[in-house]
């Protein structure tokens, strides 16, 4: 009797295990599909990652020795933390000049201090040593003080004027680029894109012909995703610019996402008006060509014409009279 009992409840404890295990593993996968309350939350962590990685790679510096420059740049930023050159007001409108000229990073900050500091110095000490010292140019001891203080000063606004002409080239590029990406803007808007992806799409697309504007657009794609105020963004995205026609693009864009209206419509007005500018300028330099050939066709153009047409006939002038 026992022998067959036995059998019997050792069957029926496997199936009460198998029962009790099934059971929990039931009661875990409830669990642990009620705990994951955000199912995106490892999606998200994951495109924040791409986006700090894509702004710190577009942020960081791009040309041939790194570690170089690195060590250089280690030695200026000592300089300058020793002599206390990062002032609040100086260091502000710096930044903002480099920015509008291209330079974002750090570094660039760096080097213009040092540069502001060190240039003056090194190009003072030069013109001391040749004007007085070896005595180069044959001048008086007043004018050779003058001298040396002229060099001072030119070195003390060169890279001031340098950033200018870096940043008044990169405006007008910026101003030349500005008509077709607000016509690449209309087409994305229309297609049903948002404004992320409408600034990431054609930045992409102005990579090549364009990659100024490209790169700004990109920046500020990326900044829309991670920064806390979108309006933030855009606004960085005119004050690193510099033009009134980017301001009048994000206010635009700053308008329209706040009070609903359609973007494509709005985009499309500012792509009208921006190329209607562009001709008005292009027809202003055409009416000023007349003017401004003016002097090259009287000191070149005109002398070369008489000598062509009035060359042969004072030949044969002088040959007629030599002849007499």
């Amino acid at each position: 009797m026992f022998n067959l009992i036995s059998p019997i409840m050792l069957r029926e404890d496997v199936i009460a295990v198998f029962v009790a295990l099934s059971a929990f593993l039931i009661v875990l996968s409830v669990w642990r599909t009620l705990l994951l309350r955000n199912p995106m939350a490892a999606r998200l962590k994951a495109l924040e990652r791409r986006r700090q990685g894509l702004r710190d790679e577009m942020l960081s510096p791009r040309r041939r020795g790194t570690e170089l420059r690195a060590e250089h740049v280690h030695l200026m930023r000592r300089v300058i933390d020793k002599l206390n050159l990062m002032r609040g007001g100086v260091t502000s409108t710096a930044v903002l000049k480099l920015e509008q000229a291209g330079w974002r990073s750090r570094d660039a900050l760096i080097a213009y201090l040092f540069l502001k500091l060190v240039l003056p110095i090194g190009a003072g000490a030069f013109a001391l040593v040749m004007i007085s010292l070896l005595n180069v140019y044959d001048l008086q001891p007043l004018a050779r003080i003058v001298a040396s203080l002229a060099v001072v000063l030119v070195f003390a606004y060169a890279p001031d004027m340098f950033v200018k002409n870096a940043g008044d080239k990169r405006r007008a590029k910026l101003t030349k680029a500005l008509p077709d990406a607000l016509d690449l803007m209309v087409i994305c808007t229309e297609a049903g894109l948002s404004l992320d992806a409408t600034l990431a799409r054609v930045s992409r697309e102005l990579g090549e012909s364009f990659p100024e504007l490209g790169d700004e657009l990109s920046l500020a794609s990326l900044e829309l995703g991670f920064l806390p105020e979108r309006a933030t963004a855009l606004e960085n995205l005119a004050r690193r610019s510099g033009l009134a026609s980017i301001r009048g693009l994000v206010s635009t864009l700053i308008q329209t996402e706040k009070y609903g209206t359609p973007l494509s419509n709005s985009l499309r007005v500012l792509a009208s008006e921006f190329r209607n500018e562009r001709m008005l300028r292009a027809e202003a330099k055409a009416a000023k060509l007349p003017a401004t050939l003016t002097v090259p066709m009287v000191l070149f153009i005109m002398p070369a014409l008489f000598v062509v047409l009035l060359g042969p006939a004072v030949i044969r002038t002088m040959d007629s009279l030599g002849g007499l």
